[in-house]
């Protein structure tokens, strides 16, 4: 097929791979702009994008996707059979939904209709979720609402955190993507149940706090989906301690929720629930990451002190 491939972050990079070695013809690749990063905000150009040149396929950064030269190139002459969107991060318009002769095909991360939207991995693991997948559907002019072409379903691991199901999902995206495209005559679209639909909105900085009333399960499940931003975050002798990883504890514990109960390779501490939070990493303000043990003997944490 003749296809237009429209996709950001490095998670897309697995489905244009896969598209590739299937044998399309990806007439272009599709990204956001160029955007600093780093301390010195020098200009870095999009995963697609870098992947794209080094396979030799033209590539375009438009800063207008509503209207203007863009708008004019797809609606055009542009002959495409499909375009796959994966996490492009625009809104596309209903003129460049209907431009390819096959619409357009989106990879979405989750099980849809639950978690449409932004951030489907994370939330997934945010809302405590055993299981999560990917699915192929049609794009219409809503978020994430077209019918559904197929999906794969896989576990969620206890200690997986929101970059290895990231990792996970975009190479099981990438092989439903090929294999809908190579059944596309076959599959009959089904509609989403849109009265069992779930959202997951960007992240912000505040879903990453941490409230040492809740079950021990909750707060891993918050740091496993705030990692790596915003991360987890408590308060510690007046300032505010990152929480990178953490572990289920073994036992019970009848302090008081955010009481640090013990001190040696983790440092462990009493939650809502009467079970047990261990802390693995962690990170004061300015400095670096580092292992919870080496932070509890430079700051010379005491049992019994109080996070939160």
């Amino acid at each position: 097929m003749r296809i237009l491939f429209m996709g950001t972050p490095d998670f897309a990079v697995a489905s244009l791979d896969a598209l590739v070695a299937a044998g399309h013809d990806i007439v272009c690749v599709v990204a956001q702009p160029d955007r600093p990063k780093g301390r010195g905000n020098k200009l870095q150009s999009p995963p697609t994008i870098d992947r794209a040149r080094a396979l030799g396929i033209p590539t375009r950064q438009p800063k207008a996707v509503r209207s203007g030269p863009f708008v004019d190139w797809v609606t055009g002459d542009l002959d495409v059979d499909v375009a796959v969107v994966v996490a492009y991060g625009r809104i596309l318009i209903p003129a460049i939904l209907a431009a390819p002769r096959r619409g357009c095909i989106n990879v979405h991360a989750s099980l849809l209709p639950r978690y449409r939207g932004a951030a489907p991995i994370q939330w997934a693991i945010l809302e405590s979720e055993d299981e999560t997948g990917v699915c192929t559907m049609l794009m219409d002019e809503g978020m994430d609402t077209g019918a559904v072409l197929g999906c794969r379903k896989t576990p969620i691991g206890i200690d997986e955190t929101g970059p290895d199901l990231w990792a996970r999902l975009a190479r099981l995206g990438a092989d439903l993507l090929v294999e809908t495209l190579a059944k596309l005559d076959e599959i009959a679209p089904q509609q989403q149940d849109h009265d069992k639909a779930t959202h997951a909105p960007m992240l912000t900085k505040t879903d990453g706090v941490l409230d040492w009333t809740w079950p021990a399960r909750r707060l891993h499940d918050r740091v496993r989906g705030t990692n790596p931003w915003p991360s987890g975050q408590t308060r510690f002798r007046g300032e505010d301690l990152k929480i990178h990883q953490t572990r289920l504890g073994r036992g019970r514990s009848e302090a008081a929720p955010g009481t640090v109960l013990s001190v040696a390779d983790t440092v462990t501490v009493a939650t809502g629930d009467g079970g047990v939070l261990e802390l693995v990493e962690v990170q004061m303000p300015g400095k670096k990451r580092q292992l919870a043990r080496d932070f509890a003997n430079g700051s010379r944490l005491e049992v019994g002190e109080r996070l939160g």
